[in-house]
């Protein structure tokens, strides 16, 4: 293409007919050459002028000096057209005689070799002077020469200070500021460079070394020795006890043995001084035991096969007591698109005990597989959890709390006494009207373990359209109203949840109890029908009347563009609450059961009139989405219609959906989000992006949790089995340990302390396995100013 002497030419079907050059008859790709006389082109040019498809090269034909052009037949295309037109005689010589192919050279060349060696003997090589040929050039380009002007420093003293005595003194680097720095070398990969091409020249020397061996055998054979214990005679014992010479030896070692003594009395001789030493690890250059050691482990045959532990929660009040709720063992994906249908196998909570890791303390009937579940801040026997198809369920084990806490004798054989149980909450009620008493008796009287059934349970129509994936309760010093306003909580009970699902709302539920305000008398009895039940209902369907709703719906979409958010994780500020005991709680079981020559229970909670609004809760919150998204909104504007929508904030750092977003139960403020192969710390407040985000790992992030007593401390878990942990007083770019697990991926983590000793990480798997870990003191023991 471009070549000067060819002129590509387009010939239509009647062109090739008028010159004899069809295609595939008279030309083809093997004889692709045609002669055409200069005089029948010109003719041709005449008659049909314009329309000739030699119009084109009309002037090259007019001045060509030969009597024939060639035309070359262009199967491929080459240069653009099927033919193209050759403008010159020399272009058209070497076209039609073609140079020889590398092969007949080749031949040639060995001929001529064949030929050399018959004729021509052996001539010795002869020295011949050096000729340049440029090769000094490059030699001289390639070596290096100093192209900068050296400095030059002139160091001088005072005459009269040769020889001057010198003093030296110590100071303590410590007492004066910035005079110590430590700067710990590390390999930063952001600025490492990669070599793309070097020239090296290498030669192989083999290494030779001799070596010989000879291997001495023994003939094997098989051999007994027997010894007996050299002992002293009566005699020789008495004469050694009545020497002067143990005498002497006695008298020479009764003061240092004293002394001995009187030290083992004054100090610990098995004190350990590396361990007291830990703290000053990095002074000294020593290496300390970071691990995660096993503890116990728990699974179940029957309802944990071939399904997945989706969360773990220890009992808040009760040592050794931890629970646990299964699913189906599917993707997120697959979870998103299955929320509607239900499950062939049970579904249940498992409550499992140290002292007893083979057998389940108690059960929790659930209506569906249960992706998230909490117990109650102000009453611990209250558990809420979020079901697979977007239902919220309510659990009361107030009866069975004995039992959980009686785990430890009966497992030793020890008989105790009942402690007294709380008053009969709530939900207690439904629990107790809902079952029928034939079924509490099969109950008490098998060999399994108690099987609680559900107390209340969301309306369908009313609940989520999708999975719940994450549930919280508000915390006990305020509560919300239908216009999203935080007032006063005067009895101090959490009686409030939160959830979010992928179906872009977040839902605030509050627990279902009622007082009717003041209405006439007919109206009265309508009312009576749905918020006074029987004791004698049959529990036939093993469902409640799905009649509970959520108090405020939040919708979460961008303002401008109408954008929709699926939450999967929410995180709001006042979810700091510390558990009550059960023995000082006021809790939802406070209520009194009333008399029973009444045919029916009446559900009564404190009005709600003339309470404080509290100015100071903090309404924002933070929700991870399922793209990978973390935003900043508020629910209390989102709940306004009147007002404009608020100004959402969004950030896009992970790239799969956001599987954890905790915060510090040491600073409000921060937050840690993890999704996909990184995770990002947040300061609420710092709107420009988080203030520490990892690079990406080798291995997908699952789930994440802060460490309890040590702020810089979090543990992360992979698809790998293994648990990433990361101390940010050592280093922020890659985690200080990491420690395998499992062999399936982590789905869950939850720290607990049982002792200002005793520090155990929870960790479940895809299996079904739970692991409890003991953390070691490196990671439950802060360091100083931390």
């Amino acid at each position: 293409i471009g070549h000067p002497e060819i002129f590509p030419l387009g010939f239509t079907t009647k062109t090739q007919e008028i010159f004899n050059c069809r295609v595939d008859e008279d030309v083809t790709e093997g004889n692709c050459f045609k002669l055409i006389k200069k005089e029948d082109i010109i003719q041709d040019l005449n008659t049909r002028a314009t329309i000739s498809d030699f119009h084109p090269v009309k002037k090259v034909v007019l001045e060509y000096p030969g009597e024939e052009l060639l035309v070359v037949f262009d199967a491929k295309f080459q240069y653009g057209q099927n033919f193209y037109l050759v403008g010159s005689e020399e272009a058209k010589e070497n076209l039609q005689k073609p140079p020889e192919t590398a092969e007949e050279k080749e031949e040639e060349k060995e001929e001529n070799r064949e030929e050399a060696l018959e004729v021509h003997p052996y001539k010795p090589p002869v020295h011949k002077p050096w000729v340049s040929l440029g090769s000094e050039k490059e030699v001289e380009e390639e070596s290096v020469k100093d192209t900068v002007t050296k400095i030059k420093y002139k160091i001088s003293r005072v005459r009269r200070k040769f020889g001057a005595p010198i003093t030296f003194t110590d100071k303590n680097a410590s007492h004066v500021k910035d005079s110590y720095i430590e700067c710990i070398s590390y390999q930063d990969k952001t600025f490492s460079i990669k070599m793309l091409e070097k020239d090296v020249g290498i030669q192989m020397v083999p290494k030779i070394r001799e070596v010989s061996t000879q291997t001495k055998w023994t003939y094997p054979k098989n051999a007994a020795t027997q010894y007996f214990p050299r002992q002293l005679s009566n005699e020789e014992k008495e004469e050694i006890l009545s020497s002067e010479k143990l005498k002497e030896f006695l008298t020479s070692v009764h003061l240092r043995m004293e002394i001995a003594l009187q030290q083992n009395e004054i100090m610990n001789a098995f004190f350990d001084d590396w361990k007291a030493l830990a703290e000053d690890e990095s002074r000294s250059g020593g290496k300390p035991d970071v691990y995660l050691k096993a503890y116990q482990s728990f699974t179940d045959l029957h309802y944990l096969k071939d399904r997945t532990i989706s969360c773990v929660c220890w009992h808040p009040t009760i040592y050794g007591i931890i629970a646990v709720s299964a699913r189906e063992r599917l993707s997120y994906e697959e979870q998103v698109n299955l929320s509607d249908k239900s499950f062939l196998q049970q579904s249940v909570i498992l409550f499992w005990s140290f002292f007893d890791p083979i057998h389940p303390q108690l059960m929790l009937e659930c209506p569906e597989n249960i992706y998230c579940f909490q117990f109650s801040p102000s009453d611990p026997n209250i558990i809420a959890g979020g079901c697979i198809n977007g239902q919220v369920v309510l659990w009361d084990i107030s009866q069975h709390e004995e039992k959980l806490q009686n785990a430890k004798m009966v497992a030793d054989g020890i008989k105790i006494t009942a402690v007294n149980m709380v008053s009969v909450s709530i939900l207690n009620i439904l629990q107790y009207i809902c079952m029928s008493p034939s079924l509490m008796q099969v109950q008490q009287s098998s060999t399994m373990p108690p099987l609680v059934r559900y107390c209340a349970v969301s309306s369908i129509q009313h609940s989520h359209k999708k999975t719940i994936t994450d549930l919280h309760w508000l915390p006990d010093y305020f509560e919300d109203n239908r216009m999203g306003a935080a007032f006063e909580n005067r009895a101090e009970i959490c009686v409030q949840l939160i959830t979010c699902s992928p179906d872009c709302s977040i839902l605030f539920w509050d627990i279902p109890a009622t007082k009717l305000p003041e209405q006439p008398s007919s109206e009265k009895v309508k009312e009576k029908e749905f918020f006074y039940m029987f004791h004698d209902v049959p529990d036939t369907s093993k469902h409640l009347d799905l009649c509970w709703k959520p108090l405020i719906k939040i919708k979460l979409c961008e303002s401008d563009t109408n954008t929709e958010y699926g939450p999967v994780r929410i995180s709001l500020r006042e979810l700091h609450y510390h558990y009550k005991t059960s023995e000082k709680v006021q809790s939802l079981n406070s209520l009194e059961v009333p008399a029973k020559e009444s045919p029916y229970i009446e559900m009564n909670t404190s009005s709600s009139k003339n309470l404080k609004v509290l100015e100071n809760i903090s309404t924002n919150f933070f929700v991870g989405t399922e793209d990978g998204e973390i935003v900043y909104s508020d629910w209390k504007i989102e709940m306004d219609s009147d007002l404009a929508k608020p100004h959402t904030q969004k950030y896009t750092i992970h790239t799969e959906t956001i599987n954890t977003l905790r915060r510090s139960p040491f600073f409000k403020d921060i937050l840690l989000s993890i999704g996909g192969r990184n995770f990002a710390i947040w300061k609420e407040g710092v709107t420009n992006g988080p203030i520490l985000q990892s690079s990406c790992s080798a291995g997908r992030y699952t789930v994440g949790q802060w460490s309890l007593t040590r702020p810089g401390v979090f543990f992360i878990g992979r698809d790998d089995g293994n648990i990433d942990i990361w101390d940010l007083l050592k280093k922020t770019y890659e985690p200080s340990h990491f420690q395998n697990i499992s062999e399936s991926m982590i789905t869950f983590i939850s720290p607990w302390i049982a002792s200002p000793k005793q520090h155990f990480l929870a960790v479940s798997d895809d299996l079904g396995v739970l692991h409890v870990l003991e953390i070691c003191q490196m990671l439950s023991h802060p360091s100083r100013n931390e």
